[in-house]
């Protein structure tokens, strides 16, 4: 796939890509879905716990269908979305993400609503997801110049997070008001809004190349040698995937235990969420000035290193003085998260040609997300087998250990990490990236969890 020249509406005055009218367009469409997405992860979750009465096993599984997808599509979805238009992509997934929530209303409207349905709504999503996100990490580089990647991203990841402090709060509102089923319509709506946004995008997404000679099997495999043969994103990708198995384990549970154990009300679950997600707009807003500081690669270990302990006081909360520490340690946790993501993904989109943007892209999801069907059924195991809290506190350990694998890499010493257009973007191709593996600093130029 040829990648066009960046867009003619290039920012060229102050307020950077805020006058780039199509890199608008698609923030104001993320921005509203990014918030309907957050009140349905707060929603669905408590549909199965609140209204249909699952087991912590059920709620495991539940969380591992919405990722398993990554596993199943993860790696030849690059391959197939780098033969369609990014922009359509966008288009034709957000639509069907707005069907398949709007079915779980209408389902439990009709009274037919039950677990199986919404393991299906969760393994539809993730599928539809996939393909979304290697799309919308392949086409932000060809909506903008590359050196203004981090900016972009920080600009999206503040806009996420923003929706994240103001939606699980509305999203328990909902909940209480409505019933968990219904507030997940808000997410449908948000879906089409996103769809409409992205529709009005003007720059043009370039036509995929046709060629008889291409081979899903074979574009598969150039991918995922591009990233496991570069030092760099091996450990990001070892770091991100260790960090998501363990997340998806709390995940499995943490719901549990504030609406099961601690019998807290869905609006107070959702202000405690939202508190916590204070912490993703500071690290949104403050990842350029971190990276200046410290240096790149400094700014991709380091938060990740601070806020793995952050997740062990969740195992030891109770009613009381320790549900606002739960919300602080959460705040701080998701500051060094935000930071880590947009640094260590603008670092890959720089890093890539354009033509294995979307594979590349595929792989890393296919690496990282991968992990989260399993931890979310071995939260679901452990949460039955040794309780909540032990399950907790075993996945607390985990994600303070996520960070080694940057650590032990280039990235530790790093200031300006390496660009497509330089001879040391790529393993082998120069005495740069020799350097960098013996620990060396390199010369020359990066939520989720994806951290």
């Amino acid at each position: 796939m040829t990648a066009p020249a960046p867009s003619a509406d290039l920012p060229a005055r102050r307020g950077g890509l805020w006058h780039h009218r199509d890199f608008r367009r698609l923030w104001l469409g993320e921005s509203v879905s990014q918030f309907g997405s957050t009140v349905s992860q707060l929603a669905l979750p408590l549909v199965a716990v609140l209204a249909l009465r699952a087991s912590t096993f059920q709620v495991g599984l539940l969380t591992a269908c919405q990722s398993a997808a990554f596993v199943l599509v993860g790696l030849p979805a690059g391959a197939w979305v780098e033969r369609m238009r990014f922009r359509s992509v966008l288009i034709v997934n957000n639509l069907v993400r707005a069907l398949l929530f709007a079915w779980v209303p209408l389902a439990a409207a009709l009274g037919v609503l039950d677990m199986g349905q919404l393991y299906v709504v969760g393994l539809a999503t993730g599928v539809s997801t996939v393909f979304f996100d290697v799309a919308y990490q392949s086409y932000l580089p060809q909506l903008i110049a590359r050196e203004q990647l981090v900016e972009g991203n920080a600009k999206l990841q503040a806009s996420e997070s923003v929706s994240q402090i103001a939606g699980p709060g509305l999203g328990g509102l909902l909940v209480q008001v409505l019933g968990a089923p219904y507030a997940v319509l808000v997410d449908a709506v948000s879906f089409l809004w996103s769809a409409g946004w992205v529709a009005a995008v003007r720059t043009p997404s370039p036509r995929p190349e046709r060629s008889e000679e291409r081979h899903l099997v074979r574009e598969i495999g150039e991918g995922l040698r591009f990233v496991l043969r570069h030092r760099m994103l091996r450990a990001i990708a070892a770091c991100t995937a260790t960090a998501n198995l363990f997340a998806a384990m709390i995940g499995a549970v943490f719901y549990v235990l504030l609406a099961r154990e601690l019998h807290l009300s869905a609006g107070v679950i959702g202000l405690v969420t939202s508190a916590a997600s204070v912490g993703g707009l500071v690290g949104a807003l403050c990842a350029g000035r971190v990276a200046a500081r410290i240096g790149q690669g400094r700014a991709i270990w380091v938060p990740i290193a601070l806020a793995g302990p952050c997740a062990l006081v969740a195992p030891f909360v109770h009613r009381d003085w320790t549900l606002g520490l739960l919300a602080v340690s959460e705040a701080v946790m998701w500051i060094g998260i935000i930071i880590y993501n947009i640094t260590q993904v603008s670092f890959r989109q720089a890093l890539c040609p354009p033509r294995l943007l979307g594979r590349m892209n595929a792989t890393m999801r296919f690496l990282v997300w991968g992990t989260m069907p399993l931890g979310g059924l071995l939260g679901g195991v452990l949460g039955t087998s040794i309780g909540v809290r032990g399950t907790l506190l075993v996945a607390g350990v985990g994600e303070t250990l996520a960070f080694l694998p940057v650590f032990f890499s280039p990235l530790r010493s790093l200031r300006e990490l390496p660009r497509h257009e330089e001879p040391e973007a790529t393993e082998g191709s120069g005495d740069a990236e020799g350097s960098a593996e013996a620990g060396e600093p390199v010369a020359g130029p990066v939520l989720a969890g994806e951290a």
